[in-house]
């Protein structure tokens, strides 16, 4: 039993590449038979494949940027998920899957995924052992799947590799490196709770593994399991706008049923109607039920109060609320090795996972109108002959919020993933090869459960024709056609939460009868055979070069079945249509490396290198995507790297067969002439005149149907988003990148790193939004974007919308990477710095490709995700005999959102007066302050071969500044940052 040769050759190499933030991925090894094959061995494999190439080679410097994570920096820290370590690196977006965000749904709910350069997850590739990872409908990779108990260390490439990977290597790509060649055994304890004793984290794993001389055998066990946190329970979230703005903003659409009463139909005598206008000509009001009145008596009924700056008569839903969703994972991972041959291997690994996500969100809000469509335009009044009506009339508009129901969703996901190959080298002349012919398959099937969402037509009942029986009960019909109990049970929609009655919500009966849990399915396959051959061609005076070539087929199958109830449109929970399409696509990628000069004067080294890869897709076509690498050595401290390649990204299994769902988007109406373009734009008033008859004084309506407070509100009536669109295009990309690295011999220990990179995408396959769709319309004027919404012909407010995705204009972003690390060994320990940043210099989108059309420039103004102009991550490191600590310090700058409102809250307005490039994006600027988290950790080794380690992240209990876009989060609060001091405990044993 032993640990080859190249192992050894591998980690020293490593450990080098991680000063000059260069790394490798180890090919493998052919087992040795004697000393005299180990010495072979050494001499003619010790070859190594460099992350973002296939080319084998001795030198792991290369000119791409790349990240190196290692084993050592994932115990050293308290993060304990793939995904929470990547999320935590400075080039890193906005967490696309943020569990702060418990209102997403669809089949990726509850996954985690990385985005780096904030260009979205499907534009950064994820593979595990330089293999792709399966991935959902949509195109999310969810790295929730893997085990970090098998994590050997992580690449982060910083650059676009589509012409040695393929789709979707666009912003970078992360490549997961597990465990093989391990011996022994050791196992772990993790556990972890937040500093306010909630949002516990236990983790238990289980390493094991044995060799030969002819194999090797690799096997973890991983449990862990996340409890959840409560909007209630942190102030930032406990209210719906903040600890600052207490009591403001509840929903009208609550725990309080009522409904919109007018004079000219049995006014009520409590109630103060409004002067009629031009918006309410009926002088409509909101009425509710006084406390501990009866419903069914209209001298009980008062008006709703009307300001949201009072919880009077509304609810706060944040109480019924996750901040952060629990889960639960298990996962198995095995890797083996055997040598068939002296120069044959085969090589597999299997890896199970399963996690279960669950989710709480308030009751569901509902309200009649907001389903006009139900039941061929009739919507859902309270019948006039209703035992529980007030006024003997139909009521068209009412509302009542399923306080005592929350929504509840689970989402069982499993994941089996295989890889099998067999490798090899061969001599021929005095050249080596290295070959290998292999297969993946990764299939994921996803289970989601949900309940809380009424089921309309049984609402229609329940609040139909009604009557007291000689029980003295209320029940369905009329006394000549009653209705039994098994097919209706009455609902009282007017009688608040908390009060007693016939009807009552909290009433087991009415609830059995009203909701119904749903279920949905999914389930993605990914299947990929590949076979590739590297090796030397000739020498050059420079050296040998060098090259790869590679075939690869690649099928993508997927589905996604919601409710048969939800299909229909028939409950709360929308209409969605089934998903279900495939796609495959063969490939063929050549790659050369050539070494120009070597040891002469200035030019230690120069090198190129191309690569380039032809894919044929049976949805679009073929594409043709190439690479070009520069690397310079002009002295030996001193490397100089360039590169410039071209990507390409393909239309996803949803993308294309999408089914799409009905969705109460937000968003935010340029013709409303408070907080849209039209309150500032002559030119957009007048164009919103052409569809809107008070375009004067027309106010955008939010939930309950009331005039917008704030900007980006959510609409009272669903949309449609989300339809495929068969005849999409792939996206394509060109990313340059040019930097160096410095290690001065005269430091030794010391290297610094500094990348310019700059991404533009075009033909972008754009996920539409409403608000997008009407500024396209009536601030940049494309008729074309005029076509897919509707407007009330009274209210004029967009009462239909269809939006999806399409192929239009570009993005670009720039910025800058720069990183310092520093090791030196003293009398008292061993220090180390490492201090890694990313700076956003430029942010540009443009949904048009019409010259004539604005580009929104430098739009760092946050809006679903959280644009940071720097990030900047500094770690300490100190390791003496025994005992070792750390202290990492997160740096967030300071970031830009629209105003919460410049009339009510200036403090809260830095910029009022902000113009933007974009007209439609011209509104009051806040502003935020930065903030840093810190984190430490101590940890001893104990005698017996453990390691215990203790530590806090968030160390101080910070808070990050509230944003009210709400980036990645269902708060006004970022979903990136951290929610308190996080205490754990961390024991470790070898054997």
């Amino acid at each position: 039993m032993r640990i080859h040769l190249l192992s050894h050759a591998v980690r020293h190499a490593l450990l080098a590449g991680t000063a000059l933030g260069i790394t490798a991925l180890p090919f493998g090894v052919v087992s040795a038979q004697d000393d005299a094959q180990d010495q072979q061995q050494a001499t003619t494999l010790d070859r190594i494949e460099v992350t973002g190439s296939r080319i084998r080679q001795v030198d792991i410097e290369t000119a791409q940027p790349v990240l190196t994570i290692s084993r050592e920096d994932i115990e050293n820290q308290g993060f304990q998920s793939v995904a929470d370590i990547l999320q935590n690196i400075t080039s890193a977006g906005s967490p696309p899957l943020s569990r702060a965000s418990p209102l997403a749904s669809g089949e990726a709910a509850g996954g985690l995924a990385i985005d780096l350069r904030n260009l979205t997850p499907q534009r950064t590739l994820v593979l595990v052992n330089g293999k792709r990872l399966g991935i959902t409908t949509t195109g999310v990779q969810d790295i929730s799947t893997i085990p970090t108990a098998m994590v050997e260390r992580i690449e982060v490439l910083k650059d676009g590799a589509s012409a040695v990977y393929g789709s979707d290597a666009m912003a970078g790509v992360v490549n997961i490196i597990t465990r093989s060649n391990y011996e022994g055994i050791q196992g772990s304890v993790y556990y972890g709770q937040y500093s306010q004793g909630d949002g516990a984290v236990e983790k238990y794993d289980f390493v094991m593994g044995a060799s030969s001389d002819r194999g090797s055998i690799t096997i973890g066990v991983e449990y862990a399991q996340e409890d959840e946190v409560w909007q209630r329970d942190r102030p930032f979230s406990a209210e719906p706008l903040g600890d600052r703005h207490p009591g403001r903003n509840w929903t009208s659409v609550g725990a309080f049923g009522g409904f919109v009463s007018n004079p000219t139909s049995n006014p009520l005598p409590n109630v103060t109607y409004p002067a009629p206008t031009d918006t309410n000509p009926d002088q409509n009001t909101r009425v509710i039920v006084r406390p501990g009145g009866d419903p069914r008596n209209p001298a009980d009924y008062i008006n709703q109060n009307p300001s949201s700056a009072s919880p009077l008569h509304r609810s706060n839903a944040g109480e019924q609320m996750h901040l952060r969703t629990p889960l639960e994972r298990k996962s198995l991972f095995v890797d083996g090795s055997y040598d068939i041959t002296d120069a044959v291997r085969f090589r597999s690994n299997m890896m199970y996972s399963n996690r279960i996500t669950d989710r709480q969100i308030a009751g569901y809000p509902l309200q009649a109108t907001s389903f006009g469509s139900f039941d061929a335009g009739a919507g859902i009044p309270m019948s006039a002959d209703s035992y529980f009506s007030p006024t003997g009339d139909e009521i068209a508009t009412w509302w009542r919020r399923g306080w005592e129901v929350p929504r509840t969703a689970t989402s069982d996901v499993t994941t089996w993933r295989f890889t099998g190959a067999l490798e090899g080298s061969f001599e021929l002349g005095e050249r080596y090869f290295d070959w290998d012919v292999g297969a993946m398959y990764n299939q994921n099937k996803v289970i989601q459960s949900s309940f809380g969402n009424f089921n309309l037509a049984n609402v229609q009942k329940a609040v139909g024709p009604s009557f007291l029986n000689d029980a003295g009960r209320v029940q369905c019909g009329s006394p000549d056609s009653p209705i039994s109990f098994t097919d209706c049970v009455p609902w009282n929609p007017l009688l608040h939460y908390g009060e007693a009655g016939q009807g009552s919500l909290a009433d087991e009966d009415v609830q059995n009868f009203l909701y119904q849990e749903e279920h949905s399915t999914g389930e993605t396959e990914t299947t990929i055979f590949t076979a590739n051959l590297t090796g030397g061609l000739f020498e050059l005076p420079a050296g040998e070069m060098s090259f790869a070539l590679g075939v690869e087929h690649r099928k993508e199958e997927g589905k996604f079945i919601p409710d048969a109830l939800a299909v229909t449109g028939g409950s709360t929970n929308l209409a969605g249509r089934a998903t279900r399409g495939s796609y495959s696509e063969e490939s063929l990628y050549g790659e050369l490396f050539v070494p120009i000069l070597a040891d002469v004067v200035g030019a230690r080294e120069l090198s190129l290198n191309i690569s380039s890869r032809y894919s044929d897709y049976d949805t679009f076509g073929d594409t043709l995507n190439s690479k070009f690498g520069l690397k310079w050595k002009p002295i030996d401290d001193l490397l100089i790297r360039a590169t410039w390649a071209q990507g390409f990204r393909a239309p996803n299994v949803n993308n294309l067969f999408g089914g799409g769902s009905q969705t109460f988007a937000f968003y935010t109406d340029p013709c409303d002439t408070q907080f849209g373009a039209s309150a500032g734009d002559p030119a957009v008033r007048a164009r919103c005149a052409q569809d809107i008859a008070n375009a004067d004084t027309f106010r955008q309506l939010q939930q309950g149907f009331v005039p917008t407070e704030f900007a980006n509100a959510q609409t009272p009536l669903a949309f449609f988003t989300g339809a495929g669109n068969i005849d999409l295009e792939p996206e394509e990309s060109t990313s340059k990148n040019v930097g160096f690295v410095w290690s001065p011999s005269f430091a030794e220990g010391l290297s610094f790193s500094l990348d310019w990179w700059q991404i533009e995408i075009t033909n972008t396959i754009v996920a539409d939004t409403p608000t997008q769709m009407l500024d396209d319309c009536y601030v940049e004027q494309i008729a074309s974007r005029c076509v897919n919404f509707t407007r009330d012909p009274v209210l004029g407010i967009v009462n239909n919308m269809n939006f999806g995705s399409r192929n239009a204009g570009y993005i670009e972003v720039e910025g800058y990477d720069f990183g310092a690390i520093y090791r030196i060994d003293t009398d008292f320990g061993r220090f180390g710095v490492d201090w890694q940043n990313t700076y956003t210099s430029k942010n540009e989108f443009k949904t048009s490709d019409d010259a004539q059309f604005t580009t929104q420039a430098n739009s760092f103004v946050t809006t679903a995700g959280a644009n940071f102009r720097l990030r900047s991550n500094l770690g300490l490191t100190w390791d003496q005999g025994d005992f070792g600590a750390s202290w990492n310090m997160r740096y967030h700058s300071t970031i830009k959102e629209e105003c919460l409102s410049a009339t009510l809250f200036p403090g809260e307005c830095s910029d009022p007066d902000y113009i933007a490039a974009n007209p439609a994006d011209t509104s009051p600027i806040n502003r935020t302050g930065s903030v840093t988290f810190n984190d430490v950790q101590v940890r001893w080794t104990a005698p017996w071969n453990a390691t215990v380690s203790v530590g806090a992240n968030n160390v101080f209990n910070r808070y990050g500044p509230p944003l009210y876009t709400q980036p990645n989060s269902n708060t006004n609060y970022y979903g990136g940052f951290d929610i308190g001091r996080f205490v754990y405990m961390k024991y470790q044993q070898r054997f």
